[in-house]
């Protein structure tokens, strides 16, 4: 069955204005206005007039569940398939949170696998905030190389009370290891690097870089809209060549202590000289939203993936110019900073992960995944299974 999606506004993400998307065994076969295709097999599709999107890129979320701070009554819960395509997350990319105890890789595995199995072009990161690193197979480089899923390494975590403290020469091995991953798969090959709101910040990412022959981009920051003064390192970090991540996820307490909300961080990037496409946003989904006061816990909730929908339709009502913007700093950008070519476009041999929106109000109308409509008018499709 081929599918033929017709009168669409597409944004690639880059605007392409009206036209066409065929779609075929999965993958996009061709983009341009007015395609004719006719027959018993084409499923044509009439978006009328709607925007379409690359399904979003969500390069941080927890599958299995986060957090676990303050005891087994706090785990959050796994993120199910159809919260995902709800939030129009297409390539949810798991790591494990906190506790790396309680949940292992070989959980969040079956979690991503299932996901897959559905529709979803999900991912994977080896380890977890600790170090020496939880893997697989034993090696990080053999899990990226021979584990289908795994693309990368994460989320490791610095400047946090909750971290394993890892040195500068421990990063650097773990980055090596990781991009050697990347180098021979062809895939992948970066450290997701969880930052907290210690006073180091980015000081051991800067020392595991220095004197070595890894580039920065092999490190790929995130949470790095915490605090003000964390904002400028990364801002630094970015102009030396690395991605860095903006969690869209957060309370209002989060804000007043200091938090720089997403769409701010990206303008106050762009406005200091970092490339547009060297900015991300992610979720968090599943990862608890711990409150400390004193370095005590007084609570926590759980964060959604559809926090990233939501900041295209914040930049739709307050800011139209920042649209293309902030639609590829959830699609195209975490593709690029993750090397994963195929997701987070719309063009010719990608994956057909594609959302389709109200070009007013930015709701989300259908979802395909892998060429199988996940969503449809609103409604999820429940008779797909992945068979």
């Amino acid at each position: 069955m081929l599918t033929l999606i017709k009168n669409a506004s597409v944004f690639a993400p880059d605007p392409l204005g009206h036209a066409d998307v065929l779609v075929a065994d999965g993958r996009i076969a061709s983009v341009a206005p007015g395609i004719d295709v006719s027959g018993s097999v084409v499923d044509v599709f009439d978006a009328e007039g709607r925007w379409l999107l690359p399904g979003l890129v969500d390069a941080l979320t927890h599958p299995a569940g986060g957090g676990g701070e303050g005891g087994f009554a706090n785990r959050t819960s796994e993120v199910s398939f159809d919260t995902f395509v709800l939030a129009g997350v297409t390539s949810p990319v798991g790591a494990l949170g906190t506790d790396s105890y309680g949940r292992g890789l070989d959980v969040l595995y079956g979690n991503v696998m299932s996901l897959r199995a559905r529709g979803l072009s999900a991912y994977m990161y080896t380890g977890s905030y600790r170090v020496p690193a939880d893997t697989i197979t034993g090696d990080v480089t053999r899990d990226i190389v021979f584990v289908e899923p795994v693309i990368g390494m994460g989320e490791v975590a610095i400047a946090d009370h909750r971290s394993s403290q890892p040195t500068a020469q421990e990063l650097r091995r773990i980055a090596a290891e990781t991009r050697l991953g990347g180098v021979i798969s062809g895939r992948g090959g970066t450290v997701l690097v969880h930052v907290g709101d210690g006073p180091d910040r980015l000081g051991v990412l800067r020392a595991a870089l220095a004197g070595s022959d890894l580039p920065a981009r092999v490190f790929y920051p995130t949470h790095t809209n915490r605090n003000a003064e964390l904002l400028d390192e990364a801002i630094a970090f970015a102009k030396d060549g690395a991605s860095i991540d903006f969690t869209a996820s957060t309370l209002p307490e989060f804000i007043e202590q200091g938090e720089v909300d997403v769409l701010d961080a990206m303008a106050r990037a762009q406005a200091a000289g970092v490339p547009a496409e060297r900015i991300t946003l992610s979720s968090d989904a599943g990862g608890s939203l711990p409150h400390y006061v004193d370095g005590e816990l007084c609570g926590l909730k759980a964060a959604s993936p559809g926090v990233l929908l939501e900041q295209v339709r914040r930049a739709m009502r307050e800011n139209p110019q920042s649209v293309e913007r902030v639609i590829a700093s959830v699609t195209r950008n975490p593709a690029a900073a993750l090397g994963l070519p195929d997701v987070g476009r719309v063009q010719a041999g990608a994956r057909a992960n594609l959302l389709i929106i109200d070009a007013q109000s930015g709701a989300l109308h259908d979802v395909m995944g892998n060429g199988q409509w996940l969503l449809r008018a609103g409604e999820l499709t429940a008779d797909y299974d992945g068979m």
